[in-house]
C-alpha cells in the first residue's frame, strides 16, 4: 500500500482554505505537487479563482496566483475532487468554546465529508490544533464510518502546525515537522511525504496523542512567556525601568541548552493560536482530572494588557487636563500582530472599545486590513491615510508596527502639541524616543 509515484506525480488535497490551508497549498503547489484546495466557503472559491485573497501574507498571493495560473493548484467545493489525492491533509479551524472545549464541528463536518470519497491507499494527515486524545478518539472513528479501516485501509497522522504570520511562508520550507501516526507505517510515510514535498527535517513521534501536544507545549510556553514579560513591563514601570534594557540584560545568561529568553511585552496576544491553545490543555487536563494552574494565569496577564494600555493613555490626557470627550486618540495597525492584516483576537480591539467607552474620539488606520473587515469589528470608520488619521491627535497609539509605519517621521506628522506616542508593539530605540521628546512630545510604551 506504500505510494511510490513520482514526486511530480503526486497530489495532494488540502481541506480547509483559510491562513494555514492556504499557505501550505500554496507552497505545495510550488514544490512541484498537484494540489486540491476544498474549502466549503464559495465565496472563498471565487476569489481565489478571481485572483483576490482575503487575508495578507507576503508573497502568498503571488504564489497563489502562480499555482492557480500553471495548473498545480485548484480549488472547489466538491470532496469528491479528494478522490484523486495520495495525501489529504486537513486544515480547518478548531476554536475553543468559553469553557476551553474544542468547538469541533468543522472538524466534525470535514471528517464525515472526507470519509464518503476516502479510497483505500490515501494518507490522511490532521494539521489542525486539537487537544490530545482527538485525533484517535474524534476523527478516526469518522473517518471509518465510509467502511474503511484506519491503519488497514488508509494510513492517518497528526502533523501539527507551527507556523507564525508573517513569516509562513518560509517556515514550511525550514522548520521541522513534527509527525505521529496511527501505526509505525502512518508515521514513517508522512514523514517520507513532507521530506520529499518540503525538504524539511522531520521528527517523528510515538503516538498521536504526542503529536497532538507538541504544538500546545509551544502554545503555552509562548503565552506564559509573554505574560511574563508584561508583568515584567508593568513591575519596571513602577520604577521607571526600562523593561527592554532588563530584559536585555537578563537574557545573557545560559540555561539549559540556550540562554534565559523572555520575550517581549506588548499591548496583548491575539490571533487564533495563542489565545485558545492554552485553554485547550487546561480543559484536557480538568477532564482527566489534573488541575493546570499556569495556562489560566498567563491567559489572564495577556487578556488584561489592552485595558492596562487604554488605561495608560487615559490616565495621560487626564495628567494634561485634557477633556476626555474632546479629546482624539489615532491608532496606527489594528491587527494582532506586524506586517500582518489578521484581526482574529486583536487586542487593538478592546483598546479601541475602552477608549470609545470614555468617549475619547478614535481615529483608525491600518493599510493591510480590508477596511470593511475594520467597521465590522472596531464600528468605526477607518481614515483614508497616515496623515487623515493622526492630524489633530492628542495621543498615536502605535498598536502594530506595519513596514509603513517604520520609518514615522514625527516632524511631518500633523499631531496636537504635546501629542503622546504610545508605544504598544514598536520598540521605538531610545534615540527615536529622545527625538519625540525634542519634538515636545510625550512618549510611554508598555514598561518604558
Amino acid at each position: 500500500m506504500r505510494l511510490t509515484k513520482d514526486e511530480t506525480q503526486q497530489t495532494a488535497a488540502v481541506i480547509g482554505l483559510g491562513y494555514v490551508g492556504l499557505c501550505l497549498a500554496a507552497t505545495l503547489a510550488d514544490c512541484g505537487l498537484h494540489v486540491i484546495g476544498i474549502d466549503v466557503t464559495p465565496e472563498r472559491i471565487d476569489e481565489l479563482n478571481n485572483g483576490q485573497l482575503s487575508l495578507y501574507e507576503e508573497g502568498l498571493r503571488e504564489l497563489v496566483g502562480e499555482a492557480l495560473a500553471g495548473g498545480r493548484l485548484c480549488v472547489t467545493t466538491d470532496y469528491a475532487a479528494v478522490s484523486a489525492a495520495d495525501v489529504v491533509i486537513l486544515a480547518v479551524g478548531t476554536p475553543v468554546t468559553e469553557d476551553g472545549t474544542l468547538a469541533d464541528a468543522q472538524l466534525r463536518s470535514a471528517c464525515l465529508a472526507l470519509s464518503d470519497h476516502l479510497r483505500p491507499g490515501q494518507q490522511v494527515v490532521l494539521k489542525s490544533t486539537v487537544p490530545p486524545g482527538t485525533t484517535r478518539e474524534l476523527v478516526l472513528p469518522l473517518l471509518e464510518r465510509g467502511g474503511l479501516t484506519g491503519g488497514k485501509d488508509f494510513m492517518l497522522s497528526f502533523s501539527p502546525e507551527r507556523l507564525a504570520e508573517g513569516t509562513a511562508l518560509r517556515e514550511l520550507r525550514t522548520f521541522p515537522i513534527v509527525v505521529g501516526g496511527i501505526d509505525e507505517r502512518s508515521t514513517r510515510e508522512t514523514g517520507e511525504f513532507w521530506r520529499r514535498s518540503l525538504g524539511v527535517e522531520v521528527m517523528p513521534q510515538d503516538s498521536l496523542e504526542a503529536a497532538e501536544m507538541v504544538k500546545l507545549a509551544d502554545n503555552w510556553w509562548i503565552d506564559l512567556n509573554i505574560a511574563l514579560a508584561n508583568e515584567l513591563a508593568k513591575f519596571c514601570a513602577l520604577f521607571e525601568v526600562d523593561v527592554l534594557d532588563v530584559i536585555a540584560a537578563a537574557n545573557v545568561i545560559p540555561k539549559g541548552n540556550g540562554n534565559v529568553n523572555i520575550l517581549l511585552p506588548s499591548v496583548g496576544v491575539g490571533g487564533s493560536c495563542l489565545t485558545k491553545d492554552p485553554w485547550m490543555v487546561w480543559q484536557s487536563a480538568r477532564r482527566r482530572g489534573l488541575d493546570i494552574l499556569t495556562a489560566p494565569a498567563g491567559r489572564a496577564v495577556n487578556s488584561g494588557m489592552p485595558t492596562y494600555t487604554a488605561q495608560l493613555i487615559l490616565d495621560d490626557l487626564a495628567a494634561r487636563g485634557k477633556d476626555l470627550t474632546a479629546a482624539t486618540v489615532a491608532v496606527l495597525g489594528l491587527a494582532f500582530k506586524n506586517n500582518t492584516g489578521d484581526l482574529r483576537a486583536t487586542p487593538a480591539h478592546p483598546v479601541v472599545e475602552a477608549l470609545v467607552k470614555e468617549g475619547v474620539g478614535v481615529r483608525v488606520y491600518d493599510p493591510l486590513v480590508d477596511p470593511a473587515q475594520v467597521e465590522t469589528l472596531v464600528q468605526l470608520k477607518p481614515a483614508a491615510n497616515l496623515h487623515d488619521a493622526v492630524r489633530g491627535a492628542d495621543c498615536l497609539a502605535v498598536l502594530a508596527l506595519h513596514r509603513e509605519f517604520e520609518d514615522l517621521d514625527f516632524a511631518e506628522l500633523p499631531l496636537a502639541d504635546s501629542c503622546l506616542v504610545l508605544d504598544g508593539r514598536a520598540y521605538f530605540p531610545k534615540e527615536k524616543i529622545a527625538m519625540i521628546r525634542r519634538l515636545g512630545y510625550g512618549y510611554r510604551g508598555i514598561g518604558r
